[in-house]
């Protein structure tokens, strides 16, 4: 049985937010393979090589207008939305400057706009799609909302803005869902591990890649809460994509099943 038969998304509508490249492109085009109809949004959307099934929506999230636009033409076009994926992200850009790599400065010696970009572009662009979705799914009284977010709201990795802003994305799951539960609509934050993405690979000379993963396993996670029937005890909660697997039994695109980061050790 194939990933798609196995999650059949068929009739489903999605949103996949910055899903030019990366995880966003790879959860996208899974869902797509699944069944659904993917709308995904992004800035250079337009300009990506999306596969089958993935429909380009130009938006740029930190501007409220252009997302209003955007929902409400999916919801204009399908009558509903299913799931949202919340991916887009700003903040790393310019990793290195004046050819220095600043990445892992400490606080005192980051520039000031990387927290301003994991702000706007990250945690309250998923906050603004997130609320508008929400009504439409308040309506369906159903849905799945999941928000991309990584280990370094556990603990200390790159800088400090990056840890503070995906605590805050973790927060924005936990009171979300709260709210949302009596309406049928799950939120749930979902680690990915280190992931295969353009920029990575890129780099993939100076990185341990035996226990990664291909952006299409995290959509291959995603795919597997969308059909569950009882994602409702997982809201609000943290989900580590490896871990999925081995509760859904689904394997990466090359067969393999990379381990899961346990929270505890993480």
């Amino acid at each position: 049985m194939s990933q798609a038969q196995k999650f059949n998304l068929d009739g489903k509508v999605a949103i996949v937010t910055g899903g030019s490249r990366g995880v966003g492109k790879g959860v996208a085009e899974e869902l797509a393979d699944a069944g659904a109809t993917v709308y995904v949004t992004g800035r250079s959307v337009e300009k990506a090589a999306l596969g089958f099934g993935c429909i380009p929506v130009t938006c740029d999230h930190t501007q409220e207008s252009q997302v209003f636009d955007a929902i409400a033409r999916v919801v204009t076009e399908q009558q509903r939305i299913d799931i949202l994926v919340n991916n887009v992200w700003g903040g790393y850009e310019q990793m290195v400057e004046n050819g220095a790599f600043t990445w892992t400065r400490p606080f005192w010696q980051q520039p000031i706009w990387r927290w301003d970009a994991m702000f706007s572009a990250g945690v309250r662009a998923h906050y603004v799609a997130s609320s508008v979705v929400a009504r439409q799914m308040v309506e369906q009284r159903s849905g799945l909302i999941v928000n991309i977010s990584f280990w370094s709201a556990r603990k200390h990795i790159g800088n400090v803005a990056y840890g503070v802003s995906k605590a805050a994305t973790d927060k924005l799951t936990a009171d979300c869902a709260q709210e949302l539960r009596e309406f049928g609509v799950a939120v749930i934050s979902l680690y990915p591990g280190m992931v295969r993405t353009e920029k990575v690979m890129e780099a993939a000379a100076y990185l341990d890649l035996s226990n990664s993963e291909s952006p299409r396993f995290i959509g291959r996670a995603v795919a597997a809460l969308a059909t569950d029937p009882t994602v409702m005890q997982r809201s609000g909660h943290v989900v580590i994509a490896a871990a999925c697997a081995k509760d859904y039994g689904f394997e990466d695109i090359d067969g393999r099943r990379p381990e899961p980061i346990m929270l505890d050790k993480a």
